[in-house]
């Protein structure tokens, strides 16, 4: 039986694996904003680690945004406006629930801003070998299908490659939260019973703007595609 992607855990470090498990109850409200942690030598005990596992975790959240240590009144959960949300980890952490909807609708709101320039630039200064990974890409999307890890994981890909072809740093800089962002609102989509509509003709003609040097018909591509997404969105949102 495959396993549910949201379910499998990452393998890592063991550190990684106590911060996840504690962001996951952060962003999830089980330690809401402004509580106090457990401390080391309890989180210790109750997972059986080394205290010095759980002081690399924390350091972890910390440097995310979540948690602030301070001397005698322990470790607390920061108020949620000081979270680092654009971390990729926090985007996964926040789909491991029901994401709140006005979270959900963020990150269309937030691919709508960045992802039509990015592709109109991408039309116009994509390389050949970028033209070909998108290609590469687009293929493991029809074939394997975007309800598929390998699928969405090309779906990462094709929109990685986008935001790599503009060739402006700051941008590139964006790819692991533009990524997240794509993955998981398709995980969320498709993890709903009501099937979404297939978004493969938008991914095609999105390729072929790119790929022929049209950046109009990219910037268009790319808005169509996120409004299909942000509508079959919506629909499962009222279900």
């Amino acid at each position: 039986m495959t396993s549910h992607p949201i379910a499998e855990r990452r393998r890592g470090p063991a550190h990684s694996a106590v911060a996840r498990d504690i962001g996951i109850a952060i962003v999830t409200g089980r330690y809401p904003p402004m509580s106090i942690l457990p401390g080391e030598h309890e989180l210790a005990d109750q997972r059986g680690i080394s205290r010095g596992v759980v002081r690399e975790a924390l350091r972890m959240l910390i440097a995310k945004g979540l948690l602030e240590s301070k001397p005698k009144t322990g470790t607390r959960v920061r108020e949620r406006a000081e979270w680092n949300l654009l971390d990729p980890d926090l985007l996964a952490w926040m789909f491991e629930a029901e994401p709140p909807v006005s979270f959900v609708r963020s990150l269309f709101q937030l691919r709508l801003i960045i992802e039509p320039a990015a592709a109109e630039l991408a039309a116009m200064t994509r390389t050949s070998r970028q033209v070909s990974g998108m290609g590469h890409a687009l293929e493991e999307m029809h074939q394997h299908g975007l309800a598929s890890a390998i699928g969405q994981a090309a779906d990462q890909r094709f929109h990685h490659i986008i935001l790599e072809a503009t060739h402006n740093e700051l941008l590139v800089s964006l790819a692991g939260t533009i990524g997240s962002a794509v993955r998981w609102t398709t995980i969320y989509k498709h993890r709903q019973p009501v099937k979404p509509s297939d978004s493969m003709p938008q991914h095609q003609r999105l390729f072929d703007a790119i790929a022929e040097g049209e950046p109009d018909a990219a910037r268009e591509a790319t808005i169509a595609l996120i409004r299909q997404a942000e509508a079959d969105t919506a629909i499962l949102i009222r279900a």
